[in-house]
């Protein structure tokens, strides 16, 4: 299974859970009468529309490259994530406004089954989050760690809605008179919070592919080491490395002996193109610039 296939296939199940969380919260948060609850299943909700985008992302990001799109169509991928991201944020400001409107407007305390309730949405989604997450660690997706993301900020809701609910009904049983029954709306709002943040970290994270940003040490050295292993390479310089959907691609000048025949320079090139390739199997592209060496370069060492 590619890595394209094992991302779309966390987002499908993460999507199919999602839906059915979403019924699930929303009945419970309109019999229950807690409005943190319905603004949980919003957020589900918005899951399932997230992961449809991640999914139809990655579907376009495995396309190969055409003569309209000679270098593939792998920024699908970092478009889809930032579309997510912004939905995420979009979740936040909807579920405050709500929030805020529902503490000024007085109502019922909510019914203490809830919590059972999102003690299982708790679990499932923080269960979710991780599994999805490792998937996009793994295959180096951004969409797809987006994706956890959201399965993240719906079980961070769950909790707040938990705790509100709690505080609730401990203050009406303990102190009584009126004024607590909008804990749980409270719980809402600072949860909304949370959820804005985590969106703006994840859009920052789809810019940064988006603008051809370059990747850390942990991808950039494997692929300099790699290179200056090869025989017959001098040192290298202008490493450029930029993200390309789930792969990368690399150019870089690669300097050699001056007196070499335009052959064994090509031999050289290409040996270093392998040498990255078999270090870095994340590299699906590189271009190598061949010069003479004329003395000590930046990168090589």
């Amino acid at each position: 299974m590619t890595d394209i296939q094992r991302g779309i296939r966390a987002v499908q199940t993460g999507m199919i859970i999602n839906a059915a969380l979403a019924g699930i919260k929303l009945v419970a948060g309109i019999v229950g009468n807690t409005y943190a609850l319905v603004a949980d299943a919003v957020e589900s909700g918005a899951d399932v529309f997230a992961s449809l985008l991640v999914w139809g992302g990655l579907a376009v990001a495995a396309q190969p490259a055409d003569e309209d799109h000679p270098y593939g169509h792998g920024k699908a991928e970092a478009i889809a994530a930032a579309a997510v991201a912004i939905l995420l944020i979009g979740a936040a400001v909807g579920i405050a406004f709500e929030a805020a409107r529902e503490i000024r407007t007085p109502h019922a305390y909510p019914a203490p089954w809830t919590l059972a309730v999102l003690a299982g949405v708790m679990i499932v989604k923080w269960t979710l989050s991780r599994r999805v997450h490792a998937v996009g660690a793994e295959t180096r997706s951004t969409a797809v760690k987006v994706d956890a993301a959201h399965h993240l900020s719906d079980a961070i809701t769950s909790a707040a809605a938990f705790i509100g609910i709690s505080l609730a009904l401990v203050g009406n049983r303990v102190w009584g008179g009126k004024g607590w029954e909008s804990a749980d709306d409270w719980a809402a709002l600072v949860t909304s919070l949370v959820i804005g943040f985590n969106g703006f970290s994840m859009l920052r994270a789809a810019t940064h592919d988006l603008m051809d940003r370059m990747p850390g040490d942990d991808i950039v050295k494997p692929i300099r080491h790699a290179a200056l292993g090869v025989l017959g390479v001098e040192a290298i310089e202008q490493v450029h490395v930029r993200k390309a959907g789930l792969s990368y691609r690399v150019t870089l000048h690669v300097q050699a002996d001056g007196s070499l025949s335009l052959e064994d320079a090509h031999i050289i090139s290409g040996c270093v193109k392998t040498a990255i390739r078999a270090a870095a199997p994340h590299v699906d592209y590189v271009l190598v610039h061949m010069e003479p060496f004329h003395g000590q370069s930046v990168d090589s060492e």
